[in-house]
């Protein structure tokens, strides 16, 4: 109701946070510094004069503050810090300071909020960046053991991490006790990871057709080139609803369209803006790669397209099409394929959202 209730901005951390109320009706400004237990800050958001409107930065105390506050039937935003401007001449930052500033914005509705995902999307989400956590290890682990091989005078000419490879690498026995031993701990790390990530792998996969709400959209999106089973699911889980946002604005979300500088009557543009999710943005641009190739029958793509209705696939195979002839035109205007690949993922995202949002009953 006008003029009343209370407006409360939290400063959240690990081991303490810090509150700010605002009243509406006596304007009178609370700060306290609360527990870091979620049952106690939701005892004293609660106490403060009703309706209460709650907000607090997303971090890494992540949203069980925001699900508990939302139980309990307090209205609570959870703000992107990215996008909170701060003023230049502001140079005394204190939790009081950020708490109460939090609710100034937020009674005055210029908090940008972030989507509160659900348990069962965030444990997912959790998965899918486990494994990605594993790839950039079993990456470092691997490059840890090609530069010790490489100091001992040892290169692999032929393709790396295959069979033939791996025969390569148990077979080789040095005469320094020390070197012996950093190559068996180096090697035995490449095993152990590249086996964290098989296990991983087996999991996402079984998720993604146990999961009733990640199958369809997945099972659509794979229906694109470049789009695996591991990159639907990444995808799905990192977007979570793609129904927030449309075939234009899904690569504004991403980070994908050029930043601009503008002023008057002079406009200038520049790289992407690598906003958003980065995880999501790697996979686009990774599956962006395989439009560049001409278009022909593949048979992996045809087994993942089985079983989907004709509009899905018709519509896949339109935007195959297109992204092809994307790379070709780029590449006839003499574009970087740094460039070009960016461009492709760029529009890939709108065809992900498009295969995405297509409902199993429009689509059938």
């Amino acid at each position: 109701m006008p003029g009343e209730g209370s407006w409360v901005g939290l400063d959240v951390h690990a081991r303490s946070v810090v509150g700010c109320a605002i009243d509406e009706s006596t304007a009178e400004i609370r700060t306290a510094r609360i527990g870091a237990r979620t049952e106690q800050i939701v005892d004293w958001v609660r106490a403060q004069p009703g309706p209460v409107v709650a907000c607090y930065e997303a971090g890494p105390t992540g949203f069980g503050l925001a699900r508990a506050l939302s139980a309990a039937g307090v209205h609570c935003e959870v703000v992107a810090p990215s996008k909170l401007e701060r003023p230049a001449g502001d140079r005394v930052k204190t939790d009081r300071r950020d708490a109460e500033r939090l609710a100034r914005l937020l009674r005055i509705g210029e908090v940008p909020g972030v989507r509160v995902p659900t348990e069962a999307e965030e444990a997912a989400r959790d998965v899918v960046r486990a494994r990605e956590d594993c790839r950039s290890d079993l990456m470092r682990a691997r490059h840890r053991l090609s530069k010790l091989l490489l100091r001992q005078g040892l290169v692999w000419d032929r393709c790396a991490w295959t069979g033939a490879h791996e025969d390569w690498l148990r077979s080789h026995r040095f005469d320094r006790r020390g070197v012996q031993l950093a190559f068996d701990e180096a090697l035995d790390t490449v095993f152990t990871v590249h086996a964290r990530r098989d296990r991983l792998d087996a999991a996402i996969e079984e998720m993604a057709s146990a999961d009733a709400a990640l199958a369809g959209p997945v099972g659509r999106l794979r229906c694109l080139r470049g789009v695996s089973t591991l990159t639907a699911v990444g995808l799905c889980v990192e977007v979570a609803d793609w129904h927030r946002f449309t075939g234009s604005t899904i690569g504004s979300y991403l980070g994908l369209v050029p930043s601009e500088f503008s002023s008057g009557a002079r406009r200038v543009q520049g790289g992407i803006t690598k906003t958003g999710n980065s995880h999501a943005r790697r996979l686009l641009v990774e599956a962006a790669w395989h439009h560049r190739r001409p278009l022909r029958t593949n048979r992996e793509r045809a087994r993942r397209a089985d079983g989907q209705p004709a509009t899905v696939r018709a519509r896949a195979e339109a935007g195959n099409r297109r992204l092809h002839q994307r790379w070709c035109r780029l590449e006839q205007r003499n574009k970087r394929p740094t460039v070009s690949v960016v461009a492709v993922a760029r529009e890939l995202a709108g065809w992900c959202w498009s295969l995405a949002v297509l409902d199993d009953q429009h689509a059938a």
